[in-house]
Order: structure tokens, then C-alpha cells, then sequence
């Protein structure tokens, strides 16, 4: 029998202690074993080369045309999928529905449903299997249909995922992918709102990475799949539809960005700003206001959270000698303070001014949406912040 169906009938002793229907569970359960007992499934071949991931290390240029993210994630695991015939997707609704957000439109009449699963409403259940079929040497797409649900799953992700290289001696490599909509939308609540960047990202064994544009999306989602360890890859909601432009380079099937290196979005020379995912957007609004200002931002958009791109951002702040961070998250413990850490420790002697950190309010995301826009930072706030750090404007403490 093969490992991956020894690896289900793991799993769905798991599934039983869940609140599901019995009938979803023996449906999915019947069609995989379907798949696998009449050998027309191409995912579950095991043994197979890994396919080394041949990153491309240069922005784009002369873009040919405008994508949006949805399109440059799809197009991502399209290609990925059609290359590598051991990479599979599974989540709820990822296959009939073709994801709740349209990101697998196309792929479950492309590839069957033998390698676009779609799952009962357990995370545990389906992330323990993926994880389960990376161990066996398959490279599984495993959606979330909100990171706020990966807390279901965060076991397996923590201690099954990210640990089982080190606790292996390195025997054994677990190349998966958790993907979703990560931080805040609009009007979903604090169940649905919540950014997990500081939260994954502080655990070894994992890399994050959070995509701004469709040229992050689809190098960084790329790159995740080819790699040998665990990534978490955060995306934004509300970024789905907004369109930026890629070049040729971009839209070839070979491109994939290096996991750990950030990007400079716009140069400057007065103070350094880093963001990440949508947060990127806001700050290159904010640099065009300073700029009508006679105040010249950096802004920094860091795509990758762990690991961080520290000489980058270390390197851009003894340029600038101030510093800005701006992220969703919570302020404590978050990727900004992080990132004020590494400025400290590496370059205290190059500041000018205090480190300014923009971040999220320290309160559950309000449903109100007067009080949730309260809650978010927002393009004024940077632009203070960096005034302040320029000493342009009065400071916190004398308006206080």
C-alpha cells in the first residue's frame, strides 16, 4: 500500500475526534483512495528529484504589461504544479469552489482532484496530512482560507513542520507551503484580523515571507514551493485585486525571488522606512506626501520576515541615520521592535534621531468601522512619524 494512503489512514483517526460530517470525511477519503488505488494520480509518485530552486535576484525593468496579485499567485502555482508533478494543493474550498478567494481558479480541471484536494473544515486535520506527505518527500500547497484559522493547525506547523529538521539531524527535510490571507481586512472582526508575522517568524525552523505586489507574489510563492523547508507565506486580502505592474522577466516561468532579501522601493536620503505586505503601499504614499515636503524616505519593502534582510535595512538607516518601521501587528514583540533591535545593536552610532515604530493598535481588531480605522495605522501616521524623526514636527512627548 502507499506510504500516502498509510499517512491518511494516520490522519483520519485524527478527523474522527473532530466535530465533522461523517459523509464529508468518506467522500474525500473514498475519492483520494480512488485516485491512488487506479495509479492515475502524478502527485503521489514518490522519490522524486527536488528541483533546485534557480531564484532570479534582480527587480524588474520596461514592464510589458499590469497583473494582479490573484492572478501572479495563480499563475505561481499553476506553473509550479505543471513542473513538478509531486507539488499539490489542498484546503477548504480550494477545488469545486476554486478557492474562496478565486486564487486556485482553473487548477482542479487542469490537474483532477487527485492534487487540488479540497478538505472538510479541519485545519488540524488537513495540515497534519500535508505534513505527514512532505515528510514522505511530496511538496504540498496547504491553504488556509485566513491565517487566523492556522491557529487550529499551529501544532503541526510548529512542532510536526518546523522542528523536524533540526530534531531529525538534518535526515529530514519537510518542504511544504502554508498560504492564506493574513492581517486585516475590512469589517471581519478580531477573530479575522489578526497579523501572525511576529508570530511565525519568531519560531526556528520556519521562514516567512509577505508579499506586497504581483512581482512579490509570484517570486516569493515560487520560491516557497521549491524550497526545502517549511514556508509561510502571508498575503493580503485586500492586495488580491490591486494591479502593479511586471516585466517579461517577471512573467517568465524560471522566476522566483530569494527568500531573505528585501527590497528598496524608493530610494532616499533623509529617513528609512520599512514595511512589509500592504503596509509597503502606505509607505510609498507616505514618501510622495514627505517629498512635496522637502523630506526624502527610503522606503524599504522587506518581503521576507524570516529570515530578515538586516544589511539592507542596516546599511540604508547609516545612509539616512533615521529610521520608521510600519506593520498591522501588534507593537509588542513585533516585527517592528525587531527590526529597532537590529538597528540598535548594529548601527546605534549612525542614528540621528529616535527609531519611530508605526504599528497596529494594542487592542482586538474593533468590527466598527470608524474604530477599525482607528485601529490600523494609516498613511498620515507614517507621515508624522517621519516628520517627528526629522524633527519637522513637535514630538510625541510635547503633545502629550
Amino acid at each position: 500500500m502507499p506510504l500516502f494512503i498509510l499517512l491518511l489512514e494516520d490522519k483520519e483517526k485524527s478527523w474522527s475526534k473532530c466535530n465533522l460530517c461523517k459523509r464529508e470525511r468518506r467522500k474525500m477519503w473514498g475519492v483520494i483512495r480512488q485516485k491512488m488505488s487506479t495509479g492515475s494520480s502524478s502527485v503521489l509518485v514518490l522519490g522524486q528529484r527536488i528541483r533546485p530552486a534557480a531564484c532570479a535576484f534582480r527587480n524588474y525593468s520596461s514592464p510589458a504589461k499590469e497583473i494582479n496579485v490573484r492572478e501572479a499567485l495563480n499563475s505561481a502555482l499553476d506553473e509550479e504544479m505543471s513542473a513538478d508533478p509531486t507539488v499539490f494543493l489542498m484546503g477548504e474550498e480550494v477545488g469545486e469552489y476554486q478557492g474562496a478567494y478565486k486564487i486556485s481558479k482553473g487548477l482542479l480541471d487542469k490537474y483532477g482532484p487527485e492534487r487540488v484536494l479540497d478538505t472538510p473544515i479541519t485545519e488540524a486535520g488537513f495540515t497534519g496530512i500535508g505534513v505527514g506527505a512532505a515528510y514522505h518527500g511530496l511538496k504540498p500547497v496547504v491553504e488556509f482560507m485566513t491565517f487566523n484559522f492556522s491557529m487550529q493547525a499551529i501544532d503541526h506547523i510548529i512542532n510536526s513542520a518546523a522542528k523536524s529538521n533540526y530534531m531529525s539531524a538534518g535526515q529530514l527535510s519537510v518542504p511544504i507551503v502554508f498560504r492564506g490571507p493574513n492581517g486585516a481586512a475590512a469589517g471581519v472582526g478580531a477573530q479575522h484580523s489578526q497579523c501572525y508575522a511576529s508570530w511565525y517568524a519568531s519560531c526556528p525552523g520556519l521562514k516567512v515571507v509577505a508579499p506586497y505586489s504581483s512581482e512579490d507574489a509570484r517570486g516569493l510563492l515560487k520560491a516557497a514551493i521549491r524550497d526545502p523547508d517549511p514556508v509561510v507565506v502571508l498575503e493580503n486580502e485586500l492586495l488580491y485585486g490591486e494591479s502593479f505592474p511586471v516585466s517579461a522577466e517577471v512573467l517568465d516561468s524560471s522566476f522566483c525571488l530569494p527568500i531573505g532579501k528585501a527590497k528598496i522601493e524608493r530610494e532616499g536620503k533623509d529617513v528609512t522606512i520599512t514595511a512589509f505586505s500592504k503596509m509597503v503601499g502606505y509607505a510609498i504614499k507616505a514618501a510622495e506626501i514627505l517629498a512635496k515636503e522637502g523630506i526624502s524616505a527610503e522606503v524599504i519593502n522587506l518581503r521576507s520576515i524570516r529570515p530578515l534582510d538586516r544589511a539592507t535595512i542596516n546599511a540604508s538607516v547609516r545612509k539616512t541615520n533615521r529610521l520608521v518601521t510600519v506593520e498591522e501587528g501588534f507593537p509588542q514583540h513585533g516585527v517592528g521592535a525587531e527590526i529597532c533591535t537590529s538597528v540598535i545593536e548594529d548601527s546605534f552610532g549612525y542614528l540621528d534621531a529616535p527609531v519611530e515604530r508605526i504599528a497596529g493598535a494594542d487592542v482586538p481588531m474593533p468590527y466598527a468601522a470608524n474604530l477599525e480605522r482607528l485601529a490600523v495605522p494609516q498613511i498620515e501616521d507614517i507621515v508624522r512619524a517621519a516628520k517627528r524623526a526629522c524633527y519637522r514636527a513637535e514630538s510625541v512627548a510635547s503633545t502629550a
